[in-house]
């Protein structure tokens, strides 16, 4: 399903991604063949309309750009306004992430190997526009992101899987507790917000 204002260039990168999906069953070479054609679409600029740019009050939005029928790939819209950002999550899939304008901060954690342990923090970065990161694979797969910049984020968000529709995991750092939780798609009603 391809979103009815998703710009032509995330359509034809759409396309670019399924067929990798299909040609590659490597996810590390994948993510990174991903992070390059994104890296490409981001440098040569396109216009994502204000509709896909627009933050909520409450937390961040995800706007679905395009969701395959096979539930093998998902590209968004990822907004967080000023001050705002997620819990400590994982995917349950891969995923890549590029961003179209504002500043994105991401921290990464090791991935526990059993619940009740508190996380163990690791890397940090600041992501910039036109900047892309592989933000998670199967097999590392737990971080943070917010907005500590002074302008509402959006970034393009590719991933491996229907993100509106899976469930994945939050975890309390400090002390390893995990529960679940599904980033759902907007409903009209949150789009009106």
């Amino acid at each position: 399903m391809l979103a009815t204002q998703c710009p032509p260039e995330i359509a034809e990168f759409a396309e670019r991604c399924r067929e990798r999906i299909r040609n590659t069953d490597d996810e590390q070479r994948l993510t990174q063949e991903i992070a390059r054609d994104l890296t490409q679409v981001l440098d040569a600029g396109f216009d994502l309309p204000e509709e896909l740019r627009r933050p909520q009050e409450e937390r961040y939005i995800m706007y679905p750009l395009y969701v395959s029928e096979d539930d093998d790939l998902s590209i968004a819209s990822a907004v967080w306004n000023v001050a705002q950002g997620t819990p400590v999550h994982g995917h349950e899939t891969w995923g890549v992430v590029g961003i179209y304008s504002g500043q994105e901060t991401e921290r990464q954690y090791e991935k526990p190997r059993r619940e009740g342990v508190p996380l163990s923090a690791l890397d940090q970065a600041v992501w910039s526009p036109g900047q892309v990161t592989v933000c998670c694979t199967i097999d590392d797969d737990v971080h943070q992101v917010w907005n500590d910049g002074d302008v509402p984020c959006v970034g393009i968000h590719v991933y491996g899987r229907d993100i509106g529709r899976l469930e994945r995991r939050s975890y309390d750092p400090e002390t390893g507790d995990q529960s679940w939780f599904v980033s759902t798609w907007p409903t009209d009603n949150d789009e009106e917000k």
